[in-house]
């Protein structure tokens, strides 16, 4: 059996308010033409199928034709819900999808019922595992004290190794979306800790011949047979060096045989910039990234004038800008700039740069006032008291 790995399609996601549909199109059109050439079996989508629980008419539109796409090009699909989809409105409708060969599983009292899928060697159970947020599940699971992500996931293992057992010889697929200790995280990622504690170890899996997980961003090998996909396409600029990709994976007779990774075409770059205004309008040396989409850093010695629109004439997919001062931090300077000076020389300066430079007499106020300020003894106040005649004149 042939199955490809993908996940974290995050449909209905913009980039710095930018709308990606379009680009999401394609790279799920991409997937759907891969899964025709290497003649893929199974799609497996370990979560994040929307970006959001409730997602537009667009989104929804978009997922559905690249559903579509898919099982055209002749793979049955399995999706899970992630921490960022609704489990109760991505898998309504799931009995009904799956008679047309779209299995939605979004249901923790589910996770150890298996979707059986057969080929020439036999059954392969795939366990679809749901999000597990500790809070909410824990009592579904039966394990009222757990707190921790780890925890939480013992538990569905064990209900699905104990379905294992009652299935001797059938090969195993599971689908889980977690942060597997030894991944790294991207940053374009929603937290999931729960009391600081959201890892799970990587041997909650062991046993399993293939483990198809989601939630971080960039493919990643934990193990042979445990292995992020990660998105179809960079959600951060921080992901600007990472070349999307899925998972081709062949399993045999005896379980595991071969995972091989193909690479995704590019939708649209990412280029981060840093020069002066004029530099990178004008630069040939700034020409790749004209279809990129671009974050600026402008390094002009005053702040230019409407920026954006003016470097969109260049970079229609400008998304980010900012000035950086090319003195650098001012809080540091400012620091340097009062450290050992008397009082009266910061405040002449404070006054020079507010209102003009001070007269003799405006810093001869000054002078007394910073005396009478040192001079003061430090003595508690009760808010409620009467003033004495003193303070009233002072």
């Amino acid at each position: 059996m042939r199955i490809l790995h993908t996940s974290d399609w995050h449909i209905g996601r913009t980039f710095h308010g930018v709308d990606l549909l379009a680009d999401q199109a394609r790279a799920l059109s991409a997937i759907a033409e891969l899964v025709a050439a290497e003649s893929v079996d199974v799609v497996v989508v370990p979560g994040d199928v929307y970006d959001r629980s409730i997602p537009g008419a667009d989104a929804i539109a978009v997922c559905n034709r690249g559903f579509e796409a898919i099982r055209a090009a002749g793979a049955t699909i399995i999706a899970t819900s992630g921490n960022h989809d609704s489990p109760a409105r991505l898998g309504a409708g799931a009995s009904f999808a799956a008679a047309g060969g779209l299995h939605l599983c979004t249901r923790v009292a589910d996770a150890d019922r298996p979707v059986l899928l057969a080929d020439a060697d036999g059954e392969v159970a795939f366990y679809g595992i749901p999000y597990l947020e500790p809070e909410i599940t824990r009592a579904e699971l039966g394990v009222p004290q757990a707190r921790s992500h780890a925890e939480i996931l013992d538990a569905a293992m064990a209900r699905i190794n104990a379905d294992r057992a009652a299935r001797p010889g059938v090969r195993s697929v599971v689908l889980a979306h977690a942060f597997v200790v030894g991944g790294e995280a991207t940053g374009s990622e929603r937290s999931i800790s729960v009391g600081g504690v959201e890892t799970v170890p990587m041997s909650a899996f062991d046993g399993i011949d293939y483990v198809a997980l989601g939630h971080l961003h960039s493919p990643q090998t934990l193990s042979e047979s445990v292995r992020y996909s990660g998105s179809p396409l960079p959600y951060s600029f921080g992901e600007s060096s990472h070349r999307k990709a899925v998972w081709i994976v062949d399993l045999d007779a005896t379980g595991l045989a071969a995972v091989e990774r193909r690479d995704l075409p590019l939708v649209r770059g990412l280029s981060r910039l840093t020069s002066t205004l004029e530099e990178l309008l004008a630069g040939a040396e700034f020409a790749a990234a004209e279809a990129h989409y671009v974050s600026a850093t402008l390094t002009d010695s005053t702040r230019p004038v409407d920026p954006m629109r003016k470097l969109r004439d260049r970079f229609p997919h400008a998304v980010h800008v900012e000035w950086v001062r090319p003195e650098g931090n001012p809080e540091l300077r400012y620091r340097e700039r009062v450290h050992g000076r008397r009082d009266a020389e910061v405040a002449a300066s404070f006054l020079t740069d507010v209102r003009g430079t001070p007269s003799e007499g405006e810093m001869a106020w000054v002078e007394r006032a910073l005396a009478a300020a040192v001079s003061e003894p430090d003595r508690p106040r009760n808010p409620d008291a009467v003033p004495d005649a003193a303070e009233l004149t002072a």
